[in-house]
């Protein structure tokens, strides 16, 4: 449960810190860059330790590309590209707050 609630309050952070920001608005404030890819890793992070028995019962959730993302990031960061975030955090990361807060409650 701590770690999806780890996920819910990255992925929220994530669409706050991107609202009203395209890529170029992005790229140029560095704090709101860097509180992305921090929020984006935290949020891999945290579904790489989701218990199996969770990820199992919900395999709607896309977990594996979350930790995808978040090795991106931690391995290559020179070469993250600002465009792939922006428009994960505008058109992944809402449904996916809606995806984790099924499985809070479910975990509840």
């Amino acid at each position: 449960m701590l770690f999806v609630a780890e996920m819910i309050d990255a992925a929220t952070r994530i669409v706050t810190l991107s609202a009203d920001r395209d890529a170029h608005a992005v790229d140029q404030d560095a704090t709101v860059r860097e509180a992305l890819l921090w929020n984006f890793t935290v949020l891999g992070e945290a579904a790489k330790q989701v218990s199996q028995e969770t990820r199992e019962r919900h395999p709607d959730v896309p977990w594996r590309r979350a930790a995808g993302l978040r090795n991106r990031i931690v391995h290559g960061y020179w070469s993250t590209d600002t465009d792939v975030l922006v428009s994960t955090a505008h058109d992944v990361i809402p449904a996916l707050l809606v995806q984790l807060t099924t499985v809070q409650d479910s975990l509840g």
